[in-house]
């Protein structure tokens, strides 16, 4: 078995052996597993795997991204929390000079995480919140270097931008996974995409790159675009 360093983006791995090549993430918390993911030792490193089908950010990777602003020491604010599982590998990315905002809406879904990730994690802040009035968790938050946003709501792009223009600094970039599913349940998915996409970029977020999710998640696409 053995660990190789992602082509393009920093702190995501593969390990290695004969049948496989798994995409993981270097543990920050030692010993313990998130979500049921396998953790290899390889040396004196201890490597989570990073499932796609549980975690879009994997999913776009392995299908593709060519654009991942999260990186060692990165500040980036997470809407959407949910029970950790994306969080807790970007919190691995970040490492411990980073940190993580992570706002969830559900107070049963937040104790989850509290108790699956942020109490484990000191780079991890939970806040109890709705993505939608940012106004009202901006006392906790300062400017941030990535906006990723991960929430079920019919107007995910206008979170996103009043979210970014709170808090993204100057260049930051946004990362969001759109899901069509979630804004209309019969409209043909690429017309929903094409929406969205067009009023991130009337309120002045550049986007790079679109990514569709399938197979490991239907109806989805991660979009990446720069905060000018």
């Amino acid at each position: 078995m053995r660990v190789e360093g992602h082509e393009r983006f920093e702190g995501v791995y593969y390990v290695v052996d004969e049948l496989r090549r798994v995409l993981c993430t270097l543990n920050l918390d030692r010993g313990y597993s998130v979500y049921g993911e396998q953790l290899f030792q390889v040396g004196n490193a201890e490597y989570r795997e990073w499932v796609p089908f549980r975690s879009k950010l994997s999913a776009a990777i392995l299908r593709g991204l060519e654009t991942m602003p999260v990186r060692s020491g990165t500040k980036v604010l997470y809407l959407g929390a949910a029970s950790g599982t994306t969080v807790s590998h970007v919190s691995d990315i970040v490492g411990r000079e980073g940190i993580v905002y992570a706002v969830e809406y559900s107070p049963r879904v937040l104790a989850q995480f509290m108790e699956r990730v942020a109490k484990r994690r000191s780079n991890v802040v939970p806040i109890l919140g709705d993505a939608r009035l940012p106004e009202r968790y901006a006392h906790l938050i300062g400017r941030v270097d990535v906006l990723y946003s991960d929430v079920a709501q019919p107007d995910q792009a206008r979170i996103v931008v009043d979210n970014a223009r709170l808090f993204l600094r100057s260049g930051g970039y946004v990362m969001v996974a759109i899901k069509a599913r979630s804004i209309d349940s019969v409209e043909d998915p690429e017309r929903v995409y094409r929406r969205e996409i067009e009023v991130m970029e009337r309120e002045g977020l550049k986007v790079e790159e679109r990514v569709d999710l399938e197979p490991y998640e239907r109806d989805h696409v991660m979009v990446v675009a720069k905060f000018t």
